[in-house]
């Protein structure tokens, strides 16, 4: 690892300070565990500065303001996954949390690195775009809000500034008639990086039909995005088992559509329909669900 400058900041204030004095050539450290492991790969682009955000307690927290639910960037994984609010107002945010690598990463990982990493396999990110999420940025200049998902251009790259630090994300709670899940796919069961993702949101009325749908997958595209198209063919339905497996499988096309056909599609378009599937029919009131399977 190549020698830098190292800032400890104590207060936003501090941290954009600091932003706006060592930009361009500064990286944020927060939790650190994407980071560092960054940091040693031999083709790496080292930072000259490194400014160390992790004691500023104004970015700790989870609450409610103005009746929408709000995350500060260093909140860990493990704090999002344990949070009350959460699992009562988003609960498919804290179960992606809670998939993410081992108790020692979810202990030091942020929701707010994992946001502006921007990989594409950013488990947090699917639920928080399915939720309709906005994050706030902050400079010495003043702040912005903007919708989640039109702050990614591409993997590793967003449109925040340089000197720009996420200070906020915010979101409409789910009621309890809206059910939601998260499911992902990767090498094993545990430590594992997503292979394929998914978050849904899934709304019925008193009739039973569809009133609301939301699906984002996650490492599927260059940056999160709803799959309007799919959603489209739930709105208005009766949710059945057939329904939830034509959305998956136009899900899948979307996906191709959007990537193009490569060495990997043959496994990841029937594996993306099938998540989708799983996940609409977990969502799904218990009277609509495909009966249990024999055997």
């Amino acid at each position: 690892m190549n020698p830098f400058h190292y800032v400890m900041a104590r207060s936003l204030e501090q941290a954009k300070e600091a932003l706006a004095e060592y930009t361009p050539g500064a990286a944020l450290l927060a939790g650190g565990t994407d980071l560092l492991i960054e940091w040693r790969r031999p083709a790496a682009r080292a930072p000259r500065t490194v400014i160390d955000i992790s004691r500023i307690g104004e970015l700790r927290g989870i609450g409610m303001e103005e009746g929408m639910v709000v995350i500060k960037p260093l909140c860990t994984h493990a704090e999002i996954m344990s949070s009350q609010t959460l699992r009562t107002f988003a609960p498919l945010l804290s179960a992606s949390a809670a998939t993410i690598g081992s108790p020692q990463i979810r202990n030091r990982g942020t929701v707010g690195g994992n946001i502006m990493n921007a990989a594409a396999c950013a488990d947090t990110v699917p639920p928080l775009a399915a939720l309709n999420a906005r994050v706030t940025l902050q400079s010495r200049s003043g702040k912005r809000e903007i919708q989640m998902v039109d702050l990614f251009v591409k993997p590793y790259h967003t449109r925040a500034k340089d000197d720009e630090i996420l200070t906020r994300i915010r979101f409409e709670g789910l009621t309890p008639r809206k059910r939601s899940a998260f499911l992902k796919l990767g090498r094993r069961n545990a430590l594992s990086i997503s292979r394929l993702s998914v978050a849904v949101i899934l709304e019925q009325d008193g009739s039973g039909k569809i009133v609301d749908a939301r699906i984002v997958p996650g490492a599927a595209l260059p940056v999160w995005e709803r799959m309007r198209e799919a959603e489209g063919l739930l709105l208005g339905q009766i949710p059945s088992p057939e329904l939830c497996a034509s959305a998956g499988r136009k899900v899948a096309e979307e996906m191709i559509v959007r990537t193009g056909r490569r060495w990997s599609t043959p496994y990841k378009e029937p594996v993306m329909a099938v998540l989708v599937r799983r996940a609409l029919e977990q969502c799904m009131r218990p009277e609509f669900r495909r009966p249990p399977e024999n055997g």
